[in-house]
């Protein structure tokens, strides 16, 4: 399928499937989105809730650009916390499309070495990005995760059920709730009505929070 980079609202930049009218983050705002969603509703909402803790475990469903793993890492080193980050994606982005995303520029330009390491690094195999920071890529299907127990924090980042529906099914996010640890979150930019009962119905206490630019509303659920 035909992909491009486009330039977002905020004046970072993604990439389009252009077959599917899809991007990688919002148009609306590719940075905005992700500190709004995964940074601010997911990892500093959890570290609030427990101040005190030292090591977390976060699973992104959807490693794509790395934006995500790069804001996280930014803010491992912040707050002082051990992160144990795994990274799955069907189908890595190519080091050329990588080369043209201007996150760095956009965020920290003095962290341009982080995120040339995220990307740098070995899939499959677990890697210090920093003391604070341990990153594993894995490239697997999202219907083959099986992973039980494992995480306190999920990202949700697949892309929209408009094209992908199958991602969206209450069987997926049965498989999130096996991965989460008692009372573990999981965060997401979408806010589907058959998503949220289907969590519901899973266990997840569910909340409808205000959303990132563009959007009204996103989900966070609590197992």
């Amino acid at each position: 399928m035909k992909r491009k980079i486009i330039t977002t609202s905020d004046g970072s930049k993604t990439i389009q499937i252009e077959d599917w009218n899809e991007q990688y983050h919002s148009k609306h705002g590719a940075i905005n989105e992700a500190n709004h969603v995964f940074i601010k509703s997911g990892l500093l909402h959890f570290f609030q809730l427990y101040p005190k803790v030292t090591n977390l475990s976060i699973l992104e469903i959807g490693f794509g650009t790395g934006l995500n793993a790069f804001l996280t890492v930014i803010q491992a080193e912040r707050l002082n916390i051990h992160i144990d980050y795994l990274g799955v994606e069907a189908y890595p982005v190519a080091d050329t499309e990588i080369l043209q995303l201007n996150y760095v520029q956009e965020i920290d330009k003095s962290k341009s070495d982080l995120f040339a390491k995220l990307h740098a690094v070995d899939w499959e195999v677990p890697s210090a990005i920093t003391n604070t920071f341990r990153l594993t890529k894995r490239q697997q299907f999202f219907s083959d995760i099986n992973d039980v127990e494992q995480f306190d924090l999920i990202y949700f980042d697949a892309f929209g059920a408009r094209v992908q529906p199958e991602l969206w099914t209450k069987a997926m996010f049965q498989k999130m709730y096996n991965a989460l640890k008692p009372k573990g979150v999981l965060v997401t930019y979408a806010s589907i009505g058959q998503v949220k009962r289907d969590m519901k119905k899973l266990g997840f206490t569910v909340e409808r929070l205000d959303g990132p630019p563009g959007k009204r509303h996103m989900l966070r659920a609590t197992k």
